[in-house]
């Protein structure tokens, strides 16, 4: 299938992505999709030792590439948020307006992003497999509001996503139109904004680009979900616009995992022993990391990226070093972000802040 733009430049659906098509593009957004990261096998000690230089190093490149692409964990929040979204896809399936979406809402590092991207992926193999022959169908656009958004520029984030061009005297309403002819053809039926709370709603141009949102929700027979920090502290909710925005929106909080009940940790200690139970190391004696588990949540504050960050790294520097294993000196040397530091350094425990205190 191909759709024309203004300019008389032709998109094809079905073309292949270039190396660095991100997610807002229908070319990196496919290639997400169909993406799927497969475990290595890994090597018996006599297979390993048969192979030559070259392949050794062959094979602990697949590994290192493996672990930096380490495969999603399904986490409470993310199954929270696909069961409601499918529930208000079906409900929202034969309103003319007013239709329903969902927020997801909190601090940076809780999984917003991926929690929002997973709903699109889990959504669109879903629609391939009721529509096994349709290679026209793009039931899923993701975009993302960029800084000081205006109306026009939010608009260009949907036509870039299609692959839509247009000349510069294009104006709103051509792009806008172009937009929707081109959903509609392709059956869109879920729409992922992330990087919501770019919107600023304290400027004149940040008011009108939340209505442009609305607009698209109106002409779009979509269900619409929002990704973006802190909504509800942004002022998304406030004065008229915001009250109809609370009015027709789930917000799902997205926050770290706790760690105050027996449940809590069980909860984080199951987490990490299924992204345990999917390294690929020589060395690493299974159970390592769930032991751990104290640790880990002190040092990256119930964060789940900073989890994933902090074990993918770690994984990557056990096969580079040889040591082909996970430990609590090597997890040491994984820089991970600043948020997450700070956190340790107010839960810890003592004899953890005194180690390293020590090693400093």
């Amino acid at each position: 299938m191909s759709t024309t733009s203004l300019s008389g430049t032709h998109t094809d659906t079905d073309e292949q992505a270039p190396p660095d098509s991100p997610l807002t593009t229908k070319e990196g957004w496919r290639g997400y999709v169909e993406h799927e990261s497969i475990p290595p096998r890994l090597l018996t000690a006599a297979e390993r030792a048969a192979l030559t230089g070259r392949e050794r190093a062959r094979e602990d490149e697949r590994r290192r590439e493996y672990h930096a692409d380490l495969p999603l964990v399904n986490t409470p929040t993310i199954r929270k948020v696909i069961s409601t979204a499918r529930l208000l896809i079906q409900l929202n399936r034969h309103q003319v307006s007013a239709r329903r979406g969902v927020i997801l809402s909190g601090a940076s590092g809780t999984g917003k992003t991926t929690a929002l991207t997973q709903l699109g992926r889990a959504h669109e193999l879903a629609m391939r497999k009721r529509h096994p022959r349709d290679r026209t169908r793009l039931p899923v656009v993701y975009v993302t509001v960029p800084p000081a958004a205006t109306p026009k520029m939010l608009a260009m984030e949907f036509a870039r996503f299609f692959g839509l061009a247009f000349q510069t005297r294009a104006t709103l309403t051509d792009i806008v139109d172009a937009v929707c002819a081109t959903a509609a053809h392709v059956h869109v039926d879920l729409v992922l904004v992330d990087e919501l709370h770019n919107l600023n709603l304290g400027s004149r141009a940040g008011a009108e680009a939340s209505d442009q949102l609305k607009y698209f929700a109106e002409r779009l027979p979509a269900t619409f979900a929002y990704a973006g920090i802190d909504i509800e502290s942004q002022g998304l909710f406030a004065g008229t616009r915001g009250r109809q925005i609370a009015g027709r929106f789930v917000v799902i909080p997205a926050a770290p995992f706790s760690y105050a009940t027996t449940t809590d940790k069980d909860a984080w200690r199951g987490l990490v022993g299924t992204l345990e139970s999917m390294l690929r190391l020589h060395e690493h004696a299974p159970g390592t990391l769930t032991a751990m588990s104290d640790y880990l949540f002190h040092r990256t504050g119930g964060m789940i990226g900073s989890l994933s960050q902090l074990l993918r790294g770690a994984a990557v520097l056990a096969i580079e070093d040889g040591s082909e294993a996970i430990t609590e000196e090597l997890l040491e040397l994984v820089p991970i972000d600043f948020a997450a530091e700070q956190s340790q350094q107010l839960t810890a425990p003592a004899k953890t802040n005194r180690r390293r205190r020590r090693a400093a």
